[in-house]
């Protein structure tokens, strides 16, 4: 297909960068099942240091998000994309090394920096040139992209146990191969704003929009509510840890992991196109009705049926919080602030995300226990958002 025939939306980079994200993402989901395995059973660590890692892990990932907008003064954004996706290849490589459990946090933390640098300077790459009314499909192409990585990394992880007859390490190594072609593919994209220079400290005349990285209320506003939103989404892993605890073993936890993933991939394009064609703040609202539904009811249920259904309803909402809430702020900002504003949504909802992981696993063993109360919480807190917002006026 010529670029003529492409829809306007279709880029060449977003063609580059979805398949930069689709191995890498490969790469990652090929760990991310098999690490808590691999530092308990392996390393014989104890259970406590999988949580303090993956916590050290989202807490450097939000901060290096956060400063992504500053690195960029030194930095140009394709560099940026390139070291970022280099990092979290380096970080895989440590963990495939990692002979004790702190080599692992290394590793970790090594593997979300990258991601932390790299995000923001990506998505700002995406959407330059496309016309705001399309920012949605374009979003929501990638996240499919990057999401069917999600899918395709555990299912090579439980074969390639198969056939190495369950040794964790060698599929480690393995997963440091699309780490290291990903980085290699961000060589295809090109930046039309490639060499950011530091700009000289302006005068209140001389400072106008087109000039300025300073948001506006409106977008400033609109990220810290998203933000907050996020102090009630607590990391995934829990949720995989309520399923374990509630009598899903071990493959069928990764089966369940998988029914997420896909049910995210083939929603994210479609949260993109409603996100386009309706008002942002009512799709992000419907996510976070998929929120609650989904936590409340993995509270309350034992039955494995309606638990699948639960966990398809929340691939909803992971498409609705990530497509429409990145979508909708670079709509907002000014095209030369794309980075900016990505940076300090993605930060400060990664600290969100940070701080509900704390509250959650401290309450992790109240009620009846496996996490029923915090889910409980976060259900509710999602239904009460959802009407807010619904109703809110951002402007």
């Amino acid at each position: 297909m010529t670029e003529k025939q492409r829809s306007p939306w279709l880029t060449r980079n977003l063609i580059a960068i979805s398949w930069v994200s689709l191995l890498q993402d490969a790469a990652s989901e090929m760990l991310y099942p098999i690490m808590p395995i691999f530092l308990t059973t392996v390393l014989a660590a104890p259970a406590a240091v999988v949580g303090a890692i993956e916590g050290f892990a989202e807490g450097s990932m939000a901060i290096t998000k956060l400063s992504s907008a500053w690195l960029n003064r030194w930095l140009p954004r394709k560099v940026m994309v390139f070291l970022g996706y280099a990092g979290a290849s380096l970080g895989k490589l440590i963990i495939a090394l990692a002979g004790v459990w702190p080599i692992v946090l290394v590793g970790r933390v090594v593997d979300r920096l990258g991601k932390g640098m790299r995000s923001s300077a990506r998505d700002a790459i995406l959407v330059q040139g496309v016309d705001k009314n399309h920012r949605g499909r374009v979003i929501g192409f990638h996240r499919t992209a990057d999401t069917t990585g999600a899918v395709i990394g555990p299912i090579l992880a439980l074969l390639l146990l198969s056939a190495f007859n369950g040794n964790i390490r060698d599929v480690l190594w393995i997963a440091v191969i699309p780490a290291v072609l990903s980085t290699v593919a961000v060589l295809f994209i090109k930046d039309q704003d490639p060499a950011t220079k530091r700009m000289p400290k302006l005068t209140r005349a001389e400072t106008t929009p087109m000039n300025t990285q300073k948001l506006s209320p409106t977008v400033t506003r609109l990220i810290w509510v998203l933000a907050f939103f996020a102090l009630a989404n607590f990391p995934d892993a829990l949720l995989i840890l309520h399923l374990s605890q509630d009598g899903f073993g071990i493959t069928e936890v990764i089966g369940m992991y998988l029914i997420f993933n896909i049910a995210y991939a083939a929603l994210n394009f479609p949260f993109g196109m409603l996100a386009d064609r309706l008002k942002p703040q009512h799709v992000y609202a419907l996510g976070l009705l998929c929120f609650a539904i989904a936590y409340a009811g993995l509270a309350l249920t034992h039955d494995r049926t309606i638990s699948v259904i639960l966990i398809v309803i929340y691939g909803g909402f992971s498409a609705a919080n990530d497509v429409v809430g990145k979508s909708w702020v670079s709509k907002l900002a000014a095209d030369h602030q794309q980075l900016t504003v990505q940076s300090r949504l993605q930060g400060l909802s990664g600290f969100g995300i940070l701080f509900a992981g704390i509250w959650a696993g401290m309450a992790w063993g109240l009620g009846s226990g496996s996490g029923v109360v915090p889910l409980l919480i976060s259900g509710c807190f999602g239904l009460v958002a959802a009407v807010v917002l619904w109703f809110l006026k951002l402007a």
